[in-house]
């Protein structure tokens, strides 16, 4: 079944809304989507009813931004919504705006300027969700009349002078979080981990050990050889292969629907995704 299981809205740091992005998905040709925002599920509920008016499958996600030294994302699907994940994402809300706050005054300091949360918030379209560190970026981004992105890489990126470590779960506790929830568990975007092959390899079977259900094979920025190992790596160790785009906006690094992703009927039965082959 043609899928895109990565996908963000403005209930984190993507610009569309979830009917939007279910429209999206519809014109991509696509017959399965998940919304994966960072650290919530809040849009789920629109993208639900969005993909029944549009004909589409629909799975809850959401990306836990986790960290171990350095960026490592792990997708959950089919999570509840119970008591597990509001407890884990009361804990995200606090950690979000105190670390909002830290880089907030790290930023001002480096830039000369006077920002309050005020500005931040403007950038936070969905107050019931966590806030990101993208949502801070674009608050100074808009300021310097810069792009976002770019100041993201050479001030908030890990090391840089913005960046703040405060409240970033460990990735166990990402897995931990979305078992306890219902939910199946694959690391996300394998590939942009900043780590060389034998520690990138050491950390997956680490996180495998704690019960990581699945990898995310087909991704935007992924090689083909980059693919064909992690498909490998999750064959071996009867992992689920999931793909996705990571799609935020209309031009920018990646396209919705693409690269092109086929949930197999292993992970659609997991997910609870009606499957009737051929193709579908």
């Amino acid at each position: 079944m043609k899928a895109d299981l990565h996908l963000h809205s403005v209930y984190s740091d993507g610009k569309y809304s979830p009917e939007e992005i279910a429209r999206r998905a519809k014109q991509a040709g696509l017959k399965l989507f998940s919304l994966t925002d960072h650290d919530n599920m809040g849009g789920s509920e629109e993208a639900e009813a969005a993909a029944q008016k549009y004909g589409l499958h629909f799975v809850r996600g959401w990306e836990v931004s986790s960290y171990d030294d350095c960026k490592v994302h792990v997708l959950g699907y089919g999570c509840r919504g119970g008591a597990a994940y509001r407890d884990f994402l009361e804990r995200r809300k606090t950690g979000g705006l105190l670390r909002a706050r830290d880089m907030l005054e790290k930023a001002n300091s480096y830039f000369c300027t006077s920002l309050t949360m005020n500005d931040v918030e403007r950038e936070h379209l969905k107050k019931d969700a966590p806030l990101h560190t993208m949502h801070v970026v674009r608050a100074f981004a808009r300021r310097l009349s810069v792009k976002a992105d770019a100041l993201y890489l050479s001030a908030f990126d890990r090391g840089k002078p913005c960046y703040s470590d405060l409240y970033r779960p460990l990735p166990e506790h990402a897995i931990e979080a979305i078992r306890a929830d219902g939910g199946i568990s694959s690391l996300a975007h394998p590939g942009r981990i900043a780590l060389d092959f034998a520690a990138k390899e050491a950390l997956m079977l680490r996180l495998v050990s704690a019960g990581l259900d699945g990898i995310e094979c087909v991704y935007t920025t992924h090689t083909a050889e980059e693919t064909a190992y992690f498909e490998a790596f999750a064959r071996r160790r009867g992992l689920f292969t999931t793909g996705g785009s990571d799609f935020h906006e209309e031009g920018g690094r990646a396209v919705l629907g693409n690269p092109a992703f086929r949930a197999d009927g292993r992970l659609l039965a997991a997910l609870g995704i009606p499957f009737g082959g051929g193709g579908e």
